[in-house]
């Protein structure tokens, strides 16, 4: 079993009852397919929604204007995403992505450059903000298309060790 395999049906068995929802735009739904690829996954996944376009992140996700000022490839954006695509989604938590995957830059950030963000609803009511955690990844490979591949991997894996631990025991 690939690891990324092992951390998803770690969570769908340690969800019990409680939902996730993803926001993804780094990935583009790759944290989503890791966990519908386990049996069972459709009594804890919600869904997903894939703001890939920047201006998606403030339509569909109605991030405002003054947290996209930090730029889409940020942690207050991050963050963000994960809020709302829990509550767009009715699920416990959210999970969102965002970064840099290559060939170049963006908005002066370097390949590489990723946020994740993990947010759960209280079940008393609270608002808790479990985690949004910055990455700068690398690649082994000088091919560009390799090394985006690797950085969206990682990120995948990331994102699900983070979602995981904000799962309480």
């Amino acid at each position: 079993m690939s690891e990324t395999y092992e951390l998803a049906l770690e969570i769908v068995q340690s969800l019990s009852g409680r939902t996730v929802a993803t926001a993804e735009s780094l990935t583009g739904g790759l944290v989503g397919a890791a966990l519908t690829a386990v049996p069972g996954s459709s009594q804890v996944y919600r869904g997903g929604v894939i703001p890939y376009a920047t201006d998606l992140k403030t339509s569909l996700l109605d991030i405002p204007k003054l947290t996209m000022n930090h730029g889409p490839v940020s942690s207050e954006v991050a963050a963000a995403m994960a809020v709302n695509a829990a509550y767009l989604l009715n699920s416990d938590f959210g999970v969102a992505t965002t970064g840099v995957a290559g060939p170049d830059a963006q908005d002066g950030k370097p390949v590489g450059t990723v946020f994740i963000a993990v947010f759960r609803r209280g079940r008393d009511g609270l608002e808790v903000l479990s985690s949004v955690e910055h990455l700068e990844l690398t690649s082994d490979h000088a091919d560009p298309v390799a090394v985006r591949s690797d950085i969206r991997e990682q990120s995948v894996v990331a994102a699900l060790e983070l979602l995981l631990a904000a799962i309480p025991k």
